[in-house]
């Protein structure tokens, strides 16, 4: 079980904080941080586009990555939501147990 750092982004701080919210519930991350908006420039259906969003970060671990991409996507309003996944080499020994205790599966995880 390796701890991962999770990325997606959102079009607005209410749809992130209630990301965050049903990712720790489920328990398919320990911990998710909703950072400060950012432009993001992209290409999309072949047209240059701009927006604001709202980047989260989400600490997980890789035995839970597919419960937590499918609460993602379950969870998101995009039809195609960034979803990248990085593994993290090293951290706080203490920590990194912490992200996989609170990820385990639970009985009581209700979305």
């Amino acid at each position: 079980m390796g701890a991962i750092a999770v990325l997606t982004n959102l079009p607005d701080s209410e749809s992130a904080f209630n990301l965050a919210r049903a990712l720790v519930r489920l328990r398919v991350a320990a911990c998710v941080n909703v950072l400060a908006p950012a432009t993001s420039f992209y290409r999309w259906e072949g047209r240059e586009e701009e927006a604001r969003e709202v980047p989260v970060l989400i600490k997980s671990t890789t035995d839970r990555y597919a419960d937590l991409e499918r609460a993602i996507v379950a969870n998101h309003p995009y039809e195609l939501p960034e979803i990248i996944a990085l593994p993290i080499e090293r951290g706080l020994e203490n920590y990194l147990g912490w992200i996989g205790d609170e990820c385990k599966p639970s009985d009581d995880a209700t979305p």
